[in-house]
């Protein structure tokens, strides 16, 4: 737990850094859409053959070997900024690498979580790792922020790349996992036409994975991409209040995941229409904001929600695969976020391109919210059970 939240650290501190290196470079939304792109390519084409890996082998030494892959990449890109020397072109290599190195990491640590804990633990254990993961990315633009303003943007990339040390420490205490029954280990080895025939059949798993696909389509291309411009040029803020508004959001997806620890399985449903509803009136907010501390509230509220939808979906998700396709169900809605961002990011960028950020923001929240609630309409009952082992059809 404490090497994945000093790596998680470090990994938000360089997102935060590379964005503004790179609103610095251009005043291109698409500039930043096509970065976003070239990263997803890879993770598009390899994340699911990443998934059978991550079933096959030991996952441990997986992630430890992405972790080396981004070690350098961090160092290279820091290196690059000290000198004065960074171009848009360097980081869509990077972007490109890093996109590799992530299509194997993301079904190894999503699937590795499960082999840690009972079944009944399950939700607790996936609610803990996002309340880390979103804690970091509450303090992480706030801390790359001031070591960009103290130490120089290099800085953020060095402190990242000394991150990884503490995760990769972390890993080697783990034991290899325990072979599992016959009838599991052979699931293991069947390809990746069986985990999407899975969740083609299990309708849950389809909707929440369909649910995700929506958030990533219209809502994650502006604060995950788009933001550092939005900062720039629509609030027209620097480097450290950029900072505080992506510290802002973490807030927001912080209190979600904390917040998953007290939703009992008869009300997920209706936490997911609060969480789409909440998602769709914020990015109304953002697109009418005026001052920092306006946009700061829209994005908890908004991060909040988002951060409420991605776990319930994750839990539903992870607590129905069966343990020997976990990390190609693992993979597949990893594909819902990774596989679709570059896509949406290119599309939404250019309209922002076209139209303005403001008036993109506003008419992705209602295209949000006409589509999800269609959704969630049209899977009124979560079935949110396990399974039993060979069900093929599971009724919503």
């Amino acid at each position: 737990m404490a090497g994945e939240t000093i790596s998680m650290l470090g990994t938000w501190m360089q997102q935060m850094a590379q964005g503004w290196v790179v609103a610095g470079l251009t005043t291109s939304a698409f500039t930043l859409g096509l970065i976003n792109f070239c990263a997803g390519l890879p993770m598009l084409a390899l994340t699911m053959h990443g998934g059978i890996v991550a079933d096959r082998h030991d996952k441990r030494r997986i992630l430890i070997a992405t972790q080396v892959v981004q070690i350098i990449l961090a160092l290279a890109m820091g290196w690059l900024v000290a000198r004065g020397q960074i171009a848009v072109w360097h980081v869509l290599v990077a972007g490109v690498l890093l996109g590799i190195s992530t299509a194997f990491e993301m079904p190894a640590a999503s699937a590795l979580i499960p082999e840690l804990v009972e079944r009944s633990q399950l939700t607790a254990a996936i609610a803990v790792d996002r309340s880390l993961f979103h804690a970091t990315r509450l303090a992480g633009p706030a801390i790359g922020g001031w070591l960009i303003g103290s130490l120089g943007t290099a800085s953020a990339f060095y402190v990242n790349a000394a991150s990884f040390l503490a995760l990769i420490a972390a890993l080697l205490t783990l034991h290899p996992r325990q072979r599992g029954t016959e009838e599991e280990e052979a699931l293991r080895q069947t390809g990746m036409r069986a985990g999407f025939d899975y969740v083609r059949r299990d309708r849950p798993t389809l909707a929440m994975i369909s649910l995700l696909a929506t958030v990533t389509i219209c809502i994650s291309p502006f604060f995950m991409v788009i933001m550092p411009l939005y900062s720039r040029h629509v609030l027209h803020v620097n480097a450290q209040s950029h900072g505080i508004l992506m510290a802002s959001s973490g807030i927001g997806a912080f209190g979600g995941s904390i917040w998953l620890l007290t939703i009992a399985s008869a009300y997920r449903a209706a936490y997911l229409r609060g969480g789409v509803t909440a998602i769709c009136a914020c990015m109304l907010g953002l697109a009418c904001a005026q001052h920092l501390w306006q946009a700061c509230v829209a994005m908890i509220v908004l991060t909040l929600g988002t951060s409420t939808v991605f776990g319930l979906a994750n839990t539903i998700v992870q607590e129905r695969a069966p343990d020997g396709m976990r990390g190609r169900v693992s993979a597949i809605m990893g594909l819902s976020f990774f596989g679709v961002l570059p896509f949406s990011g290119l599309l939404v960028s250019k309209v922002a391109d076209l139209v303005g950020l403001r008036m993109a923001m506003g008419a992705a929240g209602i295209l949000f919210g006409l589509s999800a609630s269609a959704l969630l309409f049209s899977h009124r009952r979560l079935c949110v059970k396990q399974p039993l082992p060979g069900t093929a059809e599971f009724p919503v």
